[in-house]
């Protein structure tokens, strides 16, 4: 990894211990990151430990506290990273009446190398080897064409449920904002730092994607779908993944609700969803 990039990766990782691993030593591999977050999120295996094996630095919640408090949590954990990096750069920089000169090292060490703070790339837990991958979700951040992107997976896995989820998310960010993304639930995502402190508080739980496109949208921010090669554990139907979906069709169904339809912001007329180099551009809201 480059001393100085671009991107932190965060990785929301509940009970996948059998995967993590592999995620967390992929995602080091994409050009410009520099910092990896995992967040256990209350888990009863060893993903913390899997994970801090792998190389990142972990954060663990005692309980399970959903899917927004994690990537809040692991947000804020890449700031407290930069904040103690700038503190080495100046620490190293030793003594002497150059403050100012002080400053602007610390500064730079807390920030990327275009002197910003890192965009912030989300990546699934379970993405393992695949994780490598995602490198072209981050490209049209970097570049400042976009916001936010969403990953559109190029590989598709049969899924064990139904699309009610998928389908309840995708018809309420179109009826609150006239876009409708292709997968509105993948929570392969780069950002900003200002857009995702736009968006906070983020929907709680598993409306936390949901909310947020809809939230940076009526923001004014730009959004570009991407597609990307990677590939996720598909939920199956046992009792425990009915009982996951349910959790995430009630997470939804709150982001929408509080969101519908009184600020509803709709799409320039002049304004097309189109596709060009596996890339899909989502305007802005006016």
């Amino acid at each position: 990894m480059s001393p100085r990039g671009d991107l932190a990766v965060v990785i929301p990782a509940r009970n996948e211990s059998d995967r993590i691993g592999a995620t967390v030593r992929a995602a080091a591999r994409i050009p410009g990151v520099d910092i990896v977050v995992v967040v256990d999120d209350g888990s009863s295996d060893g993903t913390g430990c899997e994970a801090a094996s792998a190389g990142a630095t972990v954060v663990r919640h005692a309980r399970n506290r959903g899917k927004a408090a994690a990537l809040e949590t692991g947000a804020e954990a890449v700031r407290v990273i930069e904040a103690e990096r700038a503190s080495a750069v100046a620490a190293d920089a030793g003594g002497g009446d150059g403050t100012a000169d002080l400053a602007e090292n610390a500064a730079g060490g807390a920030r990327s190398s275009a002197g910003r703070p890192r965009h912030l790339l989300f990546l699934d837990a379970d993405l393992a080897e695949t994780a490598e991958r995602a490198g072209p979700l981050a490209e049209p951040v970097v570049a400042g064409r976009a916001d936010m992107s969403i990953a559109v997976f190029s590989t598709k896995v049969k899924l064990g449920g139904h699309g009610l989820v998928v389908g309840l998310s995708g018809a309420g960010i179109e009826r609150a904002t006239g876009w409708r993304p292709a997968e509105p639930l993948n929570g392969q995502r780069c950002l900003t730092r200002a857009a995702f402190e736009a968006a906070r508080p983020l929907a709680s739980g598993w409306g936390a994607e949901t909310g947020l496109t809809i939230d940076l949208l009526r923001n004014g921010m730009r959004i570009e779908e991407v597609q990307v090669p990677l590939a996720h554990r598909a939920t199956g139907k046992d009792f425990g993944s009915q009982l996951h979906r349910a959790r995430q069709l009630s997470g939804v169904a709150l982001a929408v609700a509080v969101r519908q339809p009184w600020r509803r912001a709709t799409r320039r007329p002049d304004a097309q969803v189109t596709e060009a180099a596996g890339s899909l551009g989502a305007p802005a809201a006016p």
